[in-house]
Formats: structure tokens, sequence, C-alpha cells
């Protein structure tokens, strides 16, 4: 499972998990909602740290995946690859 998915559940299942703590206070459904939200942001900072950290690191690699491809095809659009090809070949 990406660490994306696995943050990302993880963020849901704290909500979920705050909500339903909060359930029997008697507040307004907004006020609840609200507080669960920012609870759960709060705790989620410190609880999915490792998570969070895995997910940017993933991200990061491809990004420099998309960069180097990226790279390679405007060199290959520039026909620079083609005379890099002819430079390696050995001279016949």
């Amino acid at each position: 499972m990406s660490a994306a998915v696995k943050y990302t559940l993880g963020r849901i299942g704290l909500f979920v998990g705050v909500l339903a703590a909060l359930w029997f206070v008697e507040m307004s459904m907004f006020l609840r909602l609200m507080l669960a939200l920012i609870s759960s942001a709060a705790l989620s900072f410190v609880l999915l740290r490792g998570w969070r950290d895995e997910m940017a690191g993933e991200m990061a690699e491809a990004s420099a995946r998309r960069r180097a491809e990226k790279e390679r095809l405007r060199s290959a659009l520039a026909g620079d690859d083609e005379a890099e090809r002819a430079a390696s070949r050995p001279e016949e």
C-alpha cells in the first residue's frame, strides 16, 4: 500500500475516531464537526509523522523521476541523444 493511501486513511480514521468520541457531548453538529476536524489535524501532526515523512519521500522520488524523464525527452527532441549515441559507438 502506498504511503499516500496509508496517510489518507490514517487522517480519515483519526477524524472518525475524534468525531465518535465527541458524539455524546452536548453541542451542535456543526461545532462537533469543526472540533473533530481541528483536533484530528493536530493529532495527525504528531501521530502520523512517520507516514507523512514516508509519503513526502515517495513524492520527492516521483518528482525526481519525472524531472529526469522530462530532461531525457527534451534532449531526445533536440537531437542531443543521436550525437551522444554516435560519440559512444566505436569507429569502424
